[in-house]
C-alpha cells in the first residue's frame, strides 16, 4: 500500500485520479500519509511557518455561491465596507508586528475600483511587506495593473475541480472560467493560489482526487484546503459538515504532489476542531493566517458560522498564532514567504 505514496514522490505525473481517490478512501494509509507529508515538508521547507496577516475589508459580494454565508441573496448579513484609510491603518499594525505578508480579502465587491485597489497596493507596499489579493474574479486588465502596482500573490480558491459539482454550487459561473482566471494570474507573474473545500454535498472521493491533481497540474504556489462548514443562511444550511481527517488527507496529499508550495492551516480547521490547525501543521501545512480584521467588522465576515477568534481583541491573533506555531514544535519565519522553487516543472498541464 505504501508504494502508491512513493509513486507520488517519484513520478507524480503518472499518478491517476483513481489512485488518489483510493488513498483518500483508505484509512489504513492515514498514519503513513501524515508522517510522510511532514517529512517532505521538513525536507523542502524546514520547520518554518509563515504568518500572513489577513484583513477582510468588505463582506459585500455580487456572487450567490450556495455554500457561502455572505452570498448576495443572504438578506440577514450586516454588510460593511472598510475605507481605504482603515485598511491601511490595519496594514500598518500587521507590519509593525513583523508579519511580512498582508492578505487583502473581500467578497467580489466592485465598489472598490481598479484605481482604488492599485493606490492601496502602492501605499501598503511601502511598509516593506508582500501583498496577497483575495478578492475574486476581476477583469484581466485589473490583474495586470495591480501586479504592476506591487501585488505579489493572488489567492482564488477553485473550491471543487468536479465540473458538475462546481456548476451546481456556483450560479452563473463555470469551472472553466475559474481556470482561465487562474492561468492568467500565473501568466502575469503572480504567485497564484487555488484551493478547495472538503465535504461538500455530493462530493465523492473521486471529486476530491480531482482537486489534488488540479492544483498539481496548475503548479499552484499556494493551496488553501478547509472543511465545508454549512451556514444556516444558505441553501446548504442543513447539510453535513466536512470531516477533519479527510481534510488533513487532502493537505498531506497536496504536500506530496507540491513539495515546495505554501499550504495554510486554515481557520476553518480550527473551527471544527480545537487542534485543527496544529494537526494541519503536522500533516504538511506551513502557513497560518492570523486575522487582523477590526471589530465590529470581524464578526460580520461570516463565510461560515462559529468562526474562531472573532470576539477576542482584534490584534491578538498575531501573538496567539506565534504561540500556536511554537507550541506545535515549529518556528515562525521572519521572511516574506515566497515559494521556494525546489524543482522545475515542464508544463502546468492545463
Amino acid at each position: 500500500m505504501f508504494g502508491v505514496l512513493q509513486k507520488i514522490l517519484r513520478h507524480p505525473e503518472a499518478v491517476t485520479v483513481e489512485e488518489v481517490a483510493w488513498i483518500i478512501s483508505n484509512e489504513e494509509l492515514n498514519e503513513q500519509l501524515f508522517s510522510l507529508a511532514d517529512e517532505v515538508r521538513r525536507k523542502y521547507l524546514g520547520d518554518e511557518v509563515f504568518l500572513r496577516g489577513i484583513i477582510e475589508f468588505s463582506n459585500y459580494c455580487r456572487n450567490d455561491c450556495l455554500y457561502c454565508g455572505i452570498r448576495a441573496s443572504n438578506k440577514n448579513v450586516e454588510r460593511y465596507r472598510m475605507s481605504l484609510e482603515e485598511i491601511y491603518e490595519r496594514a500598518k499594525i500587521i507590519a509593525s508586528m513583523n508579519i511580512k505578508t498582508i492578505v487583502l480579502q473581500s467578497g467580489e465587491d466592485p465598489y472598490y475600483t481598479k484605481q482604488m485597489i492599485a493606490d492601496l497596493i502602492e501605499r501598503i507596499k511601502k511598509l516593506n511587506v508582500a501583498i496577497t489579493l483575495s478578492i475574486g474574479e476581476r477583469d484581466f486588465e485589473e490583474y495586470r495593473i495591480w501586479k504592476e502596482a506591487g501585488a505579489d500573490r493572488y489567492l482564488m480558491r477553485h473550491e471543487t475541480a468536479d465540473e458538475e459539482l462546481y456548476a451546481r454550487l456556483h450560479p452563473n459561473d463555470s469551472f472553466q472560467s475559474r481556470v482561465e482566471h487562474l492561468k492568467q494570474l500565473k501568466r502575469l507573474g503572480y504567485e497564484t493560489g487555488a484551493g478547495s473545500m472538503v465535504g461538500l454535498p455530493d462530493q465523492t472521493d473521486l471529486s476530491l482526487a480531482k482537486d489534488v491533481l488540479f492544483v498539481y497540474q496548475l503548479d499552484a504556489d499556494m493551496v488553501g484546503i478547509g472543511p465545508f462548514i454549512p451556514h444556516p443562511g444558505t441553501p446548504l444550511g442543513n447539510s453535513k459538515a466536512g470531516d477533519l481527517i479527510k481534510t488533513l488527507k487532502l493537505i498531506s496529499l497536496t504536500r506530496l504532489f507540491l513539495p515546495d508550495a505554501n499550504i495554510p492551516a486554515t481557520t476553518a480547521l480550527g473551527t471544527i476542531h480545537p487542534q485543527g490547525r496544529q494537526l494541519a501543521l503536522k500533516c504538511g501545512a506551513n502557513v497560518i493566517m492570523p486575522n487582523f480584521t477590526p471589530s465590529p467588522y470581524r464578526a460580520q465576515y461570516a463565510l461560515y458560522p462559529n468562526k474562531i477568534c472573532i470576539f477576542e481583541n482584534d490584534t491578538a491573533c498575531g501573538q496567539c498564532t506565534r504561540k500556536l506555531v511554537e507550541n506545535t514544535g515549529y518556528r515562525v519565519s521572519e521572511d516574506f514567504g515566497y515559494r521556494r522553487k525546489i524543482y522545475e516543472r515542464s508544463s502546468c498541464g492545463l
